[in-house]
């Protein structure tokens, strides 16, 4: 494994492992959003920008790295900034976190999926250049 695999390896995981041991799934409930609500609306109140993109990041970073939660997420977009802005964050921040789950995974996982599926995958091609 090469040095820059194992530096993205190490990062997810110290990430992963973060959201674990400080449990941070527990801001991620109904009862949570419920209880905040208010004090979230005073903030984007006051701070309609941060507010936004702090909750692009984060959603971004829970998309990205597949951790529970995108769903009371995506609640709280549309309760704290409203049904046409909430779907607008919701939309880009969970393209971009899927998006970069995507490359992540490909990156890591190029050579074992080449490895593993390379016949078939070199015969799909194949198959798909005889047609074109």
């Amino acid at each position: 494994m090469s040095l820059r695999k194992l530096l993205v390896v190490v990062v997810v995981a110290v990430v992963v492992a973060l959201y674990v041991a400080l449990d941070l799934g527990r801001f991620f409930s109904l009862d949570a959003l419920k209880a905040q609500q208010a004090a979230l609306d005073a903030y984007r109140a006051a701070n309609p920008w941060l507010t936004a993109g702090i909750y692009f990041l984060i959603y971004v970073a829970v998309t990205a790295l597949s951790l529970p939660g995108a769903a009371i997420m995506t609640l709280a977009g549309g309760a704290v900034f409203g049904l046409l802005w909430g779907i607008v964050l919701v939309s880009f921040a969970s393209s971009l976190g899927a998006t970069l789950a995507f490359l992540a995974s490909r990156f890591l996982l190029r050579d074992w999926v080449q490895g593993r599926f390379g016949d078939r995958l070199r015969a799909i091609n194949a198959g798909v250049e005889k047609e074109g």
